[in-house]
């Protein structure tokens, strides 16, 4: 592993949010280190994210809602898996369920990892670990649509598989965990 050397670091916004600020030095790849450079993390934690399969209907259910910051590029109500923040002392899987129900008011039995990856390292230290999941009908056991203290707002969406392609290609999905697991999936049911 390569060194790194922190100079200094300070938070320097503590809201819903983190921005630390840190200046500091790297190895370069050829072995010399670089000089001092300032660079800024927005620290919002792990998140979970679910591709969700009714397996009664053969659609895939996502979720639609107003994200301030995509507003500034549309009309800020995007289209998306169920996605949410880890809570402290939480482990992804306890974190996964929760959203699911919580967003959709479906229960959820085995989980499937699809992968882990950064969401835009170069300004972000969060990482979204990413599931697919299968429910049925009877799985419904709450009404879903967010949590009022969160002042959420979602209204469910759902998707034949069969038309999850023409979805892909016409841009009517612009987030990109909701595009990796369409594919993910779209690859599974060749």
């Amino acid at each position: 592993m390569k060194k790194v050397a922190i100079e200094n670091k300070r938070l320097v916004f503590d809201g819903f949010f983190k921005i630390e600020e840190a200046v500091l030095k790297y190895e370069r790849f050829d072995g010399t280190m670089s000089e001092s450079v300032r660079r800024l993390n927005l620290d919002r934690g792990d998140s979970v994210a679910a591709l969700i399969l009714n397996l009664d209907s053969s659609q895939v259910i996502l979720t639609n809602q107003f994200k301030y910051p995509t507003y500034g590029n549309g009309d800020g109500w995007i289209t998306e898996v169920v996605a949410g923040m880890v809570q402290r002392d939480e482990n992804y899987e306890d974190a996964v369920r929760r959203e699911v129900l919580e967003e959709t008011g479906y229960k959820v039995g085995r989980l499937t990892h699809i992968s882990s990856f950064y969401v835009s390292p170069g300004g972000s230290s969060e990482r979204i670990i990413l599931y697919y999941v299968e429910v049925r009908n009877a799985d419904r056991i709450a009404s879903g649509g967010g949590l009022a203290s969160e002042a959420e707002d979602i209204e469910l969406v759902e998707i034949p598989v069969a038309d999850i392609p023409k979805h892909l290609e016409s841009n009517t999905i612009s987030d990109a965990k909701t595009i990796l697991a369409l594919m993910w999936l779209t690859k599974q049911k060749e």
